[in-house]
């Protein structure tokens, strides 16, 4: 990362990685998840969540070999490292598709409904554009700075489905990354067009928080057997203590997103 880089990612909260997809990886990537939403029908994203007027996919590191390489992109790791600090994990591996037709609208939230603890930031998120993201499809309205205010948008009490007057909408086009402090208050806005809006959503946590979704239990043993030693330390599949904060925090009210 540039200086320029890491001063954008620590004081508006996120970072824009143009064309960090290239051609293939983006084909490549819309071609697996439709096949995935088309096997998983109803089911699809039930290892984390269904949402109205959304379709989701979960646990994406168990279901093809292409995103077992996207977790370990070189630049993504440099930007989770500058957030999280030299030891984190991945989270969870999503993808979340706003319907047409004025579906997906969230309200402002921060991920896990984080709040920065005496050792720093401790969740961080990245946006992987698979459609453009316009003013009219439900592209995310961000708060910039908002990482820093130590409080979540429910905590503050304001009407989190209102527009904010600090809110600036996140546009780009498909292959374009954007790594985000998850702390910063964001949400989806609504698709008012008539095609869906795609997004995979690669989201890391500091080495000593839970996982939003217990990768060890997820992936089968068949994925897990040739993993390489790299994703095996991303996924912390090999370390006793996410064994035992999986355990603390499978039934924390409110963790997921």
């Amino acid at each position: 990362m540039t200086a320029e880089e890491k001063r954008r990612l620590d004081e508006d909260g996120y970072l824009v990685l143009e064309g960090l997809m290239d051609a293939g990886l983006l084909a490549n990537a819309r071609s697996r998840i439709e096949e995935l939403f088309a096997q998983e029908g109803d089911r699809a994203g039930s290892e984390f969540k269904l949402e109205p007027q959304s379709r989701r996919l979960a646990n994406l590191v168990d279901k093809g070999e292409i995103f077992e390489r996207i977790i370990e992109t070189p630049r993504l790791l440099d930007c989770m490292e500058s957030v999280l600090g030299p030891r984190f994990k991945l989270s969870s591996f999503n993808v979340r598709s706003a319907d047409p037709g004025n579906g997906g609208a969230q309200p402002l939230h921060s991920d896990s409904g984080a709040v920065a603890d005496d050792q720093g930031y401790w969740v961080c998120n990245s946006v992987w554009m698979l459609d453009d993201f316009t003013p009219e499809n439900g592209a995310t309205r961000m708060i910039p700075g908002s990482h820093r205010w130590g409080i979540t948008p429910q905590q503050a009490g304001i009407d989190v489905d209102a527009p904010h007057p600090q809110e600036v909408l996140l546009t780009g086009r498909a292959g374009t990354v954007v790594v985000m402090n998850a702390h910063m208050w964001h949400g989806g806005t609504a698709n008012r067009t008539n095609a869906p809006r795609r997004a995979m959503h690669v989201y890391y946590t500091r080495w000593d928080k839970p996982q939003q979704q217990y990768q060890k239990r997820l992936i089968r043993p068949e994925t897990q057997s040739h993993l390489t030693p790299s994703a095996r330390r991303l996924l912390a599949l090999d370390d006793p203590l996410n064994d035992e904060l999986s355990s603390q925090f499978s039934n924390m009210s409110g963790f997921l997103k």
